[in-house]
């Protein structure tokens, strides 16, 4: 990505809605592409590429419309010890809150056709966060839906304790450059059904 990519105000809003259609087109015909068994050769990359240790604590979530499923990836982290939790929205403009879950707990409705844990889960801070999208490119930078919810969370973990963010998506839904406005967070790592590798590294 340049630096005439970076942008503000309603010119920069305009650019990424028109990216939000051509993505999210993009990414069904990914889903199509990439065949039912993407989702384990995602979690293969996933553990081959990060390996987090026993005890760490790892975001992930549910999927939803023609997001790739991380839950293979989600069950063999805790399989060797990490802790899972998955995002819950709190209020629009406010950083996520995370809450363990564990394939059975209960789990109640958000907005965006989302499902998050009881509020009576416990609260964590992760470690290392598995983040959705629509796109994504080399330097990792993302194209999100536009309520910002990752990028103002991530600020927030990141001015606390280092953390890593990983998108992880189908290897079709790499464009050349994500428009980026100054409060978008970038990615430390990318994995796709295809490989993994470090943002602005070259996949493996």
């Amino acid at each position: 990505m340049t630096e005439s990519m970076i942008g503000n105000g309603a010119d920069l809003a305009a650019e990424k809605a028109a990216a939000r259609k051509t993505a999210s087109a993009a990414r069904k015909t990914a889903r199509g592409t990439a065949g039912p068994d993407a989702a384990r050769r995602l979690a293969d990359r996933f553990l081959a590429a990060l390996a987090p240790g026993a005890g760490a604590v790892v975001s992930g979530f549910l999927p939803i419309g023609s997001e790739i499923d991380p839950g293979p990836a989600m069950a063999r982290l805790r399989a060797t010890g990490c802790r899972i939790c998955l995002p819950c929205v709190v209020a629009p403009g406010t950083p996520l809150v995370f809450r363990l879950w564990r394939e059975g707990d209960p789990l109640v409705a958000e907005n965006f056709g989302t499902r998050a844990p009881s509020p009576d889960a416990e609260a964590v801070q992760p470690d290392i966060l598995m983040v959705p999208m629509l796109a994504f490119d080399a330097a990792g930078y993302r194209l999100g839906y536009g309520g910002g919810f990752y990028d103002c969370s991530l600020a927030a973990l990141r001015a606390r304790k280092p953390v890593l963010a990983v998108g992880v998506a189908y290897e079709g839904q790499r464009v050349g450059a994500v428009p980026r406005g100054p409060r978008d967070q970038p990615l430390d790592w990318i994995v796709t059904d295809q490989g993994a590798c470090r943002a602005g590294e070259t996949a493996r």
